[in-house]
């Protein structure tokens, strides 16, 4: 299929980087006063490379997108990315007073496209990620499944280089988590996007992706990282799959022993 999302496996060439975070550090403010969530994060993602942030709760994955996603600034170090990132939540975040076909088209309208082009590349959009015909389905009409389709097609809808993905499965059940995984991996080897994933699902991060990186906990620092040598596509339960996910789950539970989570 011809699209616009072609540009970014044709850009991979031309570019160093899809994401690029130097030194990074984020603070908040809290009772006691500054509290340090970041600390000294340094990362980049390659165009076309698929990266999963893995680590327990609270040791500042989401924060981290957030920082890429430009949502937010960090404290210290710098954050560069290859034009502006696409930004998938864990909720949906649909309208639910617009149909599936709208939802998309305000993406395609906010980036500037013209009317008389909108119809036909959402159209495309939603073939890309095999809901053709749900263009006027309204939001409730449509499966927790269907709907994160229809949220990967507004967020490929902004025409961007790198797609920033926040636990965007969690809340779905097995199977269908199973099936948009399927769905994920086929999208980003078709249109050559770069994705940085976020997760705490262990199996999740090493089916989907070509890097993990392990965030440790309070403050979030690169704990350690694995390079995913095995052949797409994967299944959650295949024994390589498997045999890694048993690794790098020893080394989180060493991360959530040592700063004391439960």
């Amino acid at each position: 299929m011809a699209t616009a999302l072609a540009k970014a496996a044709d850009a991979t060439t031309s570019v160093e980087y899809a994401a690029r975070i130097e030194h990074v550090s984020k603070s908040f403010a809290g009772p006691a006063g500054q509290q340090l969530v970041l600390d000294d994060i340094t990362l980049d993602v390659a165009p076309g490379e698929f990266v999963t942030l893995l680590g327990a709760s609270g040791c500042g994955k989401s924060t981290l997108l957030n920082l890429v996603a430009g949502l937010d600034a960090p404290t210290a170090g710098n954050i560069t990315t290859h034009g502006r990132p696409a930004l998938m939540f864990q909720e949906h975040a649909l309208f639910p007073w617009l149909t599936a076909g709208k939802n998309i088209e305000l993406a395609l309208r906010l980036r500037g496209v013209v009317k008389a082009e909108r119809r036909g590349k959402t159209e495309e959009l939603l073939e890309l990620v095999r809901l053709k015909g749900a263009y006027g389905k309204r939001v409730h009409e449509l499966s927790g499944g269907m709907r994160q389709r229809v949220a990967m097609a507004r967020a490929l809808a902004q025409d961007s280089q790198i797609l920033l993905m926040d636990e965007p499965f969690a809340a779905l059940d097995a199977i269908t988590r199973d099936m948009l995984h399927d769905e994920l991996t086929r999208i980003w080897s078709e249109t050559g996007l770069s994705v940085l994933f976020v997760t705490h699902n262990v199996r999740e991060a090493v089916r989907l992706a070509q890097r993990v990186i392990l965030l440790s906990s309070r403050p979030g620092r690169i704990a350690r990282e694995w390079t995913v040598d095995i052949a797409q596509p994967r299944r959650i339960e295949d024994a390589p799959v498997a045999e890694l996910s048993i690794e790098i789950t020893e080394q989180l539970r060493g991360e959530i022993r040592r700063h004391g989570q439960h």
